[in-house]
């Protein structure tokens, strides 16, 4: 096999015959050669691609590889059995809107405002949106010159300027709003949401599998350069349709009373979400499919998530909704059924097959994501959260640290086994999670010095993110 040097004295030699001057053949043999070396050595060492997936309203306890024996998640199994899955992981907070500013910003999302503690209303809140001077995780990866793609629920602003095409996605397909039927695409004001970038342009068919070969299509398209891809599914949010269930909204009928799909059952809405669970899963194995065809595999980093808990049930009128497993609440609530979330980061050849009990929670993955990527985010302390990639890649341990929910009147504080659950009015409910994850023993009156340091953390923690203080990275 020739060398470099070898092949440029060649190609000079056969350019010297043609009638060029040795010493310019040589010169722009070696330059030539060079170059493509250059450019072959860059398409091998490319910074990592990178897949986030999240599910929506997905509860602890619905996937086969967390326990589930209703719901048949082979294709995400397969990812926890050949990654890291997470016992510990956690969202931002119980809901969704928070959870999405969190993920995209690495900030805790109070810091933007206490309308990002709720769903962003569309009624009240259609001229609200993510602030547009705030970093985002895809803006960072343009700094890497990467394809940044998103494909599903956004739930951060409703109309422009608020559009992920201004957070620094180069292409969006999907809906804008935080639910949306999943055939007709009409939302719970009765308007058409499905997009692409900017403009509304409606589609026929089901949500998650619309979403998924808009996703595969990027993958192909961009199979040559770094690329970003977050997927966040509508599934399995209300209304509750799985791919065979019939449409419920039409376009210009309201359905805040009527929300939640054709439900002959009310009493038991699991088997329409074990569809729509299953769809998920499809569209995870369509994915994974996509680039081990592709060989893209073994430069990938693929995680899958959930924005919040499960409903185990909707007030008094639907139930038999989602499982958390063995966790108490559930989504909207501090319980461990409300934040404590699957988890799986799947990467051939970088990520070791694992069972990782690390506390993590997902605005980690901007300061992760960009380390891995080689971005600067900017000055110490522009992130809340911390970077995981000698967690994910060599499986060290993480420094302890503090972590905060809060949603309006309701908070959590969380310090090694030890969790807070309280109102800003009212008494404080102490668990130790070691020893019991369902929260059924409050120990807050055997540890009141213990309560005392945790609320003193929490009012600190509370007046920081009150002020607004947001580092702006760009």
């Amino acid at each position: 096999m020739f060398n470099l040097q070898t092949i440029c004295r060649k190609v000079s030699t056969d350019m010297t015959q043609f009638g060029w001057p040795r010493t310019t053949a040589v010169v722009l043999a070696t330059v030539f050669l060079t170059v493509s070396a250059n450019r072959a050595k860059t398409a091998d060492e490319r910074p990592p691609n990178f897949i986030i997936i999240l599910a929506d309203d997905l509860g602890y306890g619905d996937l086969g590889c967390y326990g589930s024996r209703i719901n048949r998640t082979p294709h995400i199994d397969r990812l926890a059995n050949e990654g890291i899955r997470f016992t510990d992981f956690h969202s931002n907070g119980p809901m969704c809107t928070p959870t999405r500013a969190a993920l995209l910003t690495g900030l805790y999302q109070h810091r933007f405002g206490a309308e990002f503690e709720g769903a962003l209303s569309g009624r009240t809140q259609r001229d609200r949106g993510l602030p547009l001077d705030a970093v985002t995780l895809p803006e960072l990866l343009k700094k890497a010159n990467y394809a940044t793609a998103m494909f599903g629920k956004w739930h951060l602003g409703y109309q422009a300027p608020y559009l992920p095409t201004r957070q620094g996605f180069d292409e969006f397909r999907g809906l804008t709003s935080g639910d949306g039927d999943h055939h007709s695409h009409i939302d719970r004001s009765g308007r058409a949401d499905w997009w692409h970038n900017d403009t509304l342009d409606m589609e026929e068919g089901y949500t998650a599998e619309l979403l998924t070969d808009h996703a595969i299509q990027f993958i192909e398209q961009h199979r040559d350069e770094s690329f970003f891809v977050y997927l966040p599914h509508l599934a399995i949010h209300f209304p509750w349709q799985g791919p065979d269930d019939p449409p419920h909204r039409r376009e210009g009928t309201g359905y805040y009373s009527d929300k939640w799909g054709i439900i002959p059952n009310p009493n038991d809405v699991s088997p329409h979400v074990k569809a729509m669970i299953e769809s998920v899963d499809e569209s995870v194995g369509g994915i994974v499919a996509a680039l081990e065809r592709l060989g893209l595999a073994e430069n990938t980093l693929v995680i899958f998530t959930s924005d919040n808990g499960g409903y185990r049930h909707y007030g008094n009128t639907h139930h038999n909704i989602s499982s958390n497993g063995s966790l108490r609440g559930q989504k909207g609530e501090m319980f461990e059924g409300g934040h404590r979330v699957p988890c799986i980061a799947w990467w051939p050849g970088r990520i070791a097959p694992a069972v990782c009990h690390e506390t993590a929670m997902t605005f980690d993955f901007v300061p992760t994501l960009a380390r891995l990527s080689k971005v600067t985010i900017g000055q110490q302390g522009a992130v809340d959260g911390v970077d995981i990639t000698h967690l994910l890649l060599e499986k060290r341990g993480l420094a302890s640290r503090t972590l905060f929910w809060r949603m309006r009147e309701n908070y959590a504080v969380r310090r090694g086994v030890w969790k807070l659950v309280g109102r800003t009015s009212g008494e404080a409910q102490l668990f130790n999670l070691a020893d019991d994850l369902s929260e059924e023993t409050d120990m807050a009156t055997e540890h009141p010095q213990l309560v005392n340091e945790l609320r003193a953390e929490y009012a600190k923690w509370d007046q920081s993110v009150a002020q607004g203080d947001r580092a702006t990275a760009r």
